[in-house]
């Protein structure tokens, strides 16, 4: 265990001080953090996502394509433009990324930290994790491999946690947001940017042919608040929704 665990990236020895229940024998031979692998019987009580956009994500064609849209689609649409100074992470700070794709909005989270700081990206797509170690992972920045539905991390640990582009991909959004809650400190930030569909979902309100889930516009918000949120703030681009807030 202690071979092991001295042996382990900075970034993710750091965070195994962070976990619920630290792994025995912590698999990073990919060099992210696998804890799917570890916790077999949890993982089997949560709903998954097998629609075919999901499973786009999941395929290393898919992670690619991904990577590439989202690097074009932050240089020319100003909703995706990423606000990081407004979540004040303190210096030496600790944030998460729900989502964390290919590791780039992961790493803007360890630069705001500065130094001391620690930043993780938490995804369940195994070919997305493999392109952020690739490109972003350091010694202040680690993936794990979990399920936003349950993650790993104890209550009151993080500063500021972001989800960018992927809630409508989580079988259970609103179980989500409540992990989010509950791993933020009190008075952390919270930032969330997703699509939206307006009056049209109520009526499309899970399309499960290609695993979407279909938010209105008050639904986030709503989320939030009954979680403890306090002056929530949304604020929509057409169809993307971004969502702030700070933990009461």
């Amino acid at each position: 265990m202690t071979e092991v665990h001295t042996s382990m990236p900075p970034a993710l020895r750091q965070a195994l001080d962070l976990l619920v229940d630290p792994p025995e024998n912590p698999d990073v031979s990919k060099g992210y953090l696998d804890l799917l692998s570890t916790w077999p019987d949890a993982d089997d009580t949560l709903p998954k996502n097998t629609g075919a956009i999901q499973a786009a994500w999941e395929s290393p064609m898919g992670s690619l394509l991904y990577d590439h849209a989202q690097d074009i689609s932050r240089r020319l649409i100003r909703a995706w433009q990423f606000p990081v100074d407004w979540l004040n992470i303190p210096p030496g700070g600790t944030a998460l990324d729900v989502g964390s794709g290919p590791g780039n909005v992961t790493a803007s989270l360890a630069r705001a930290a500065g130094r001391g700081g620690l930043a993780l990206g938490v995804d369940i797509s195994e070919p997305m994790l493999v392109r952020a170690v690739r490109a972003q992972s350091g010694a202040r920045v680690g993936f794990i491999r979990a399920d936003a539905q349950r993650l790993p991390l104890r209550d009151n640990t993080v500063d500021a946690v972001v989800s960018l582009g992927m809630l409508q991909l989580i079988p259970n959004p609103s179980a989500a947001l409540a992990e989010m809650a509950r791993v933020l400190r009190p008075g952390g930030r919270l930032m969330i940017m997703a699509p939206i569909f307006g009056n049209m979902a109520r009526f499309r309100r899970n399309v499960s042919n290609v695993g979407v889930y279909v938010f209105h516009n008050d639904e986030i918000g709503d989320i939030l608040e009954d979680n403890g949120f306090a002056t929530v703030r949304v604020k929509n681009f057409g169809n993307l929704q971004w969502v702030r807030g700070k933990r009461g």
